[in-house]
């Protein structure tokens, strides 16, 4: 990640935290936050750069280029959660996958309000899944022209997707829709920790 790209995303962090009202009971330490939103960027810079790989490509994508260029961002996403004690979803209301599903009510209202508003890229709130309180940071994921090879018009998919993915809802986008959004949920520990210790 450039110098500035990594400014940038903890410039978004910092604003996101001023901007955002704190009513609620997670206490998330602001560097965790910041690296939050860095890692999601570089992992949109994974996404963007695998899906140009088919951009110019005459083939019809096969599952062998899903194995190149889709999973590599979902394997990512699982490592980030490992690595940092976070949850990490990719999620949209018009999806391929059933697991990338809006999670939760919460869910489905931050991809409205992507929907509602173009020009919105990312925000936090103060989440409670699974019973664990904690912030969940959404950032949204526009549609690039490379994506069309798979998410074009529905009679257009490539016939691996028609062959493998019968409930699939994720066609008929154009450029710079909303495709979906990253959800990372970042638990808070000193809160857990606390309840835990309590009789």
């Amino acid at each position: 990640m450039s110098l500035y790209r990594w400014i940038a995303a903890v410039g978004i962090a910092i604003a996101l935290m001023l901007l955002q009202p704190a009513t609620a009971h997670a206490a998330i330490n602001p560097a965790e936050l910041a690296k939050a939103v860095q890692e999601v960027e570089q992992l949109d810079m994974l996404r963007s750069g695998l899906a140009s790989s088919l951009e110019g490509q005459t083939e019809a994508p096969t599952m062998e280029t899903m194995k190149e260029v889709c999973r590599p961002v979902g394997m990512r996403a699982r490592e980030l959660s490992q690595e940092n004690g976070w949850q990490v979803k990719q999620m949209a209301t018009k999806y391929r996958n059933p697991a990338h599903a809006p999670d939760a009510p919460r869910a489905r209202m931050a991809l409205a309000q992507f929907e509602q508003n173009p020009e919105r890229m990312g925000f936090w709130e103060n989440a409670i899944l699974e019973g664990q309180p904690g912030i969940r940071y959404y950032r949204r994921i526009n549609v690039e022209a490379s994506c069309l090879a798979c998410h074009g018009q529905q009679n257009q998919r490539p016939q691996f997707v028609k062959d493998n993915y019968p409930q699939d809802l994720a066609f008929d986008f154009n450029v710079g829709d909303l495709r979906g959004m990253y959800a990372v949920f970042i638990p808070d520990v000193k809160e857990a920790i606390q309840g835990a210790l309590q009789p």
